[in-house]
């Protein structure tokens, strides 16, 4: 696995994490057992970064990997998220320096860590300046509890406000091959900016895999379930354009997953995308995506198959939407 930089320093990490958002059951249940066999096989395929937050099942995701760690004497590089207030109404953020500092002592508590690569603000307060928080998370660097910091979800203007304050070492949000709104100011933003940008949901939660998901067997709790690009008769649509991308990955020897996260390494060294998966076998589809290199025609035929917009539906319903800053 090819290593890129986090941020403008000197930690590296592999280029492609893993999110850890699935363990908490997140797209359905799961285990220790099956979460520790993803653990053991993203170490084989060279991940070393993992991405998990607070929120994901009340701590449990951190809870997971705090206990892998401790079995295997293994220590990955660890980002997690703050600032959503846990089993509050949607919407709910507290980013006051005593909610944040409740929030990564107990996820530094469940990591068994006593510092972590990357803390993010995983969702805005809005009451409180951007600057404000900035100063917050200065002085957990300085107190030695995060190595840097970053904000999920936010608009290129809120980064350049919180840049000037203290480099921001990355920004989280939505992008994919069906989800393209950063081309319009964010990953450009973070290119000038030395950021590093961290697609989520690089793989379409799902749409993207060998087998297309079947929205009739989602759970009550998967977030697919009530997202319009799921709901029909935009699923189905969306399905068609994806299976003529499939028949390309197949002209060229190279899976579905694996060649949609190729494409988002491709734009740009800057970029490490966190596609989540619980499942080893699913890993082991795209483990090795860094290694799929695109001819100039290759990247004419996706353009071709997968034109910016294809997507029916929104990426969110107006429920999910909420406290997500939006810029375009």
């Amino acid at each position: 696995m090819i290593k890129r930089k986090l941020g403008n320093n000197e930690l590296e990490v592999s280029a492609v994490a893993l999110g850890c958002m699935s363990f908490s059951g997140f797209y359905g249940p799961s285990d220790k057992k099956e979460t520790f066999a993803c653990l053991d096989h993203a170490r084989n395929h060279g991940i070393d970064f993992l991405d998990t937050a607070e929120v994901y099942g009340k701590g449990l995701s951190e809870e997971l990997i705090g206990d892998y760690q401790q079995d295997r004497s293994y220590t990955f590089k660890i980002a997690t998220k703050g600032g959503i207030v846990v089993g509050g109404k949607r919407g709910e953020n507290d980013n006051s320096e005593n909610g944040l500092r409740k929030a990564l002592e107990g996820s530094l508590k469940r990591l068994k860590m006593d510092s972590v690569d990357l803390y993010y603000i995983h969702r805005r307060d809005w009451s409180i300046p951007i600057e404000e928080v900035v100063e917050t998370l200065v002085k957990f660097k300085q107190e030695g509890k995060i190595k840097g910091f970053g904000f999920s979800e936010i608009s290129p203007g809120s980064l350049r406000r919180a840049h000037k304050v203290h480099p921001v070492m990355a920004v989280q949000n939505e992008y994919s091959l069906w989800t393209r709104y950063p081309e319009l100011g964010m990953i450009q933003a973070c290119k000038e900016l030395k950021v590093t940008f961290v697609p989520f949901s690089p793989l379409g939660r799902g749409i993207f895999g060998e087998e297309f998901p079947d929205p009739s067997q989602f759970g009550e709790n998967d977030f697919r379930k009530n997202n319009p690009r799921f709901i029909q008769p935009n699923f189905n649509a969306n399905c068609d354009y994806i299976a003529r991308f499939r028949e390309f990955c197949n002209s060229r020897g190279w899976t579905t997953s694996g060649t949609a996260l190729a494409w988002v390494l491709d734009q740009g060294d800057h970029l490490i995308p966190i596609p989540g998966t619980r499942s080893a076998d699913h890993l082991s589809h795209w483990g090795n995506a860094d290694e799929i290199q695109f001819s100039d025609e290759d990247r004419n035929q996706i353009h071709r198959i997968l034109p910016p917009g294809f997507a029916h539906g929104d990426r969110y319903s107006d429920a999910q939407i909420v406290g997500i800053e939006r810029y375009c």
